[in-house]
Parts: C-alpha cells; structure tokens; sequence
C-alpha cells in the first residue's frame, strides 16, 4: 500500500516511539519486518466472529463449535491479508527500498515502505504482486479442494477462505487509491506524463470515484431484500468513508511533494555570527542585533565553529541573568549530523534533518566555509506552508 509519511522535521526520536506505540502492538517480524495489530483489530474482529458464526450451516453445532469455526475464519482471513502485504514487502525490498512495518486493521492491511518505488514499472510490479498473491491463495483453496475431496468444517474454511480472497484479490484491483490496482493506474499515467504527482492526484481522485460508487452500491443493499442488507450496507460505508478519506491524503501529499523544491536552505538559514565560547550572553545578544544576525555560533581559538547556541535556551534565561552567563553554556556541540550543506533543498534537506533531530543546524558552503545556521523552527514554518 501506500508508504506513509516519514517523521516531520525536528521531531525527536522519543515521538517517533510513541506513534509507533500508538499502531498497535507486534505479533511477529517476518523478515524483520514488524507486524502491527491496531487495538480496533479486536473488536472489529469481534463482531466478524458473531456475524459470521450465525451464517454458518446449521448442521454445525453446538454453538461452542460455530464460534470456534468462526474464529478461525477470522484468524485465517487476517493470516492470508498479512501474506499478501508481506508479497508487497518482499517486492520492494527486492528492489532496495526499505520497509517500516505492516499494520493490520480492521478493513485490512497496509505496508509502510520508506520511500516510493523510483521508477514506473518497479511501482507496478511492487503493487501488482498483492493482488496475485490473494488469487493465488484462492487458487491454492481451489486446488485442494480438488485434488483431497476434503469435507466438513475444514471444507466450509477452505471455501470462505477461498472466496474472500477472491474478493480481497479483485477489489484490490479496482484501479483508484489507496488500493494496488489505484498504484498501478498511477503506475500507467506516470508512465505516459511523466509526472508522479500528477499521476497520484489523478490516481486518488479515481478512488473517491470509486468510494461514491460503494456508497451508491450500498443504497442499493439497502432497497435489496437482503437479510443481512443492514450489515453489509454499514460495511461499504466505512469502506468507502476510508477509500475517502485515504484519497484525500494522497493529493495533498502529492502537493506537498511537488511544491518541496521549494524548501531551500540557503533561503531559510539565519546570518550566524561568531562569538568565542566565554563572551557573556549579553554581549552576545548586542552583538548579534549591532550585526543583524539571528543565529550564534561559538568559535574556538582558531576561530573554527564548534556548538550553536540554542536560541530557545537563550530565550529562556531572563534579561537580569544574561550579563551573568556564558553564551557557551547555552551551546550544543557540532556533531557532524549537523553539519549540512547550503545547497540542500527538497526532501533532501527533509531526510538531512530526520537523519539527526536538533533544533539548530550550521550550513557550510561547498569550499567548507560557513554560511548561516538553519534553525528547525523556521524550517517546521516553511514545511507547513508548502
């Protein structure tokens, strides 16, 4: 499925851990791969396990039995969502692109794949693979039930299993996002125009296409004389509400990436001015205004850069202290994840400061000398803005 958005700028390490708290909890890593379960999983699964126990033939008693069955469904079902995203999975990283994890939910499942497929026909063929392997494990069903004869309870899992891949297999198909078919019709327009976010708007605008279709399909069950109308009507709904709402995401993803060249480094640095390790703050704070510079960096006796003073320490510390304080004390060393070119720009510049979250960074020309300091806040302002 689509790869999710990577950590906005500057946040630290820590929140990143617990966003990923919040997807769930791991059952397995296949692959080293880790494998989440959102805590909606459960109920929803839940209700599956009742809705689906009443439709099973009634010979299959007593209730103990049916439920058993029918949570055996459930666990099968989500076992054969999970191969078919770890297909995705395996594709990818056939073709070096890394993987985040997947996560099971309630309307199925996605795999977070740090970055697109760079080429047209790598995103086709990274799409493609989940829908043939749902097909693939209906076939499986297919075969043997042909070849073993089997009978009973395992026949009647055999064959939901082998529809409800079926149905995961060509609904995935369908050509809009955020379903693999959706990739593959961007896959296609990327090919011809040339353009991926063109292509993506184009591909997520054909998903809501097909969500206001699931809406008019479940109106439909709704005047049928379906017993269970009600219940596959609410199903439609959510899964036409998230076909939505997942489309929407992706234009104004895509916008934001074709507007990300904008994001300049050498337009959003402060002028640094340089100040040895031992100069009171508030000299350096005149200093600084007498220059016009909205950036200090502390120098050592060769005049070499070696921490930035972290301007929300300095907006911190009253007036009455700053005579009374070294503008050092204030400083972050220079590690060399902070050291950036000031010719980055884009989602270059992006991955520079996920890489080695701060809230300062110094920009060095290509010759090594300095140019100004890029401070994370002013870079969050930029990227919100684009």
């Amino acid at each position: 499925m689509s790869p999710q958005p990577a950590r906005r700028p500057g946040e630290p390490p820590e929140q990143g851990a617990r966003r990923d708290a919040r997807y769930g909890i791991v059952i397995a890593r296949p692959f080293g791969v880790p494998v989440y379960i959102s805590p909606y999983w459960f109920v929803v699964a839940a209700l599956v396990v009742v809705f689906y126990a009443g439709s099973l033939p009634v010979s299959i008693r007593p209730d103990a039995v049916r439920y058993t069955v029918a949570a055996t469904f459930v666990i099968l079902l989500y076992a054969s969502v999970l191969v078919h995203e770890l297909s995705h999975c395996v594709v990818a990283r056939g073709f070096g692109l890394a993987v985040r994890r997947i996560l099971l939910y309630p309307l199925g499942g996605f795999s977070e794949i740090e970055q697109e497929p760079p080429t047209p026909a790598r995103e086709f063929l990274v799409s493609v693979v989940g829908p043939l392997t749902s097909l693939g494990l209906a076939a499986l069903g297919w075969g043997l039930n042909s070849a073993l004869d089997i009978g009973g309870i395992p026949r009647v899992l055999i064959d939901q299993l082998i529809l409800a891949n079926l149905v995961v297999g060509v609904f995935n198909l369908l050509p809009g996002l955020p379903l693999d078919g959706g990739r593959m019709l961007r896959a296609g327009i990327w090919k011809v125009t040339g353009r991926p976010g063109r292509a993506t708007i184009a591909a997520a605008w054909a998903g809501r296409g097909l969500a206001l279709l699931l809406v008019a399909a479940a109106l439909a069950v709704l005047r049928s004389s379906l017993n269970e109308a009600s219940s596959y009507m609410l199903w439609l709904v959510v899964i036409a509400v998230f076909m939505w709402v997942s489309s929407g995401q992706a234009i104004r993803a895509a916008k934001v990436r074709d507007r990300l060249p904008g994001l300049q480094a050498r337009q959003l640095a402060r002028r640094a001015l340089p100040v040895p390790g031992n100069v009171p703050l508030a000299e350096a704070i005149r200093r600084a205004d007498e220059a016009q510079a909205r950036a200090l960096v502390v120098i050592d006796h060769d005049s070499t850069p070696i921490a930035i003073v972290n301007e929300t320490a300095v907006m911190a510390t009253p007036a009455q202290r700053r005579p009374w304080i070294e503008v050092g004390s204030l400083a972050r060393a220079i590690e060399p994840g902070l050291v950036l070119s000031a010719d980055l720009s884009g989602i270059e510049l992006i991955e520079a400061v996920q890489r080695s979250p701060a809230t300062e960074y110094l920009l060095i020309e290509p010759s090594g000398q300095v140019f100004g300091v890029l401070a994370t806040s002013d870079l969050d302002h930029a990227f919100a803005g684009v």
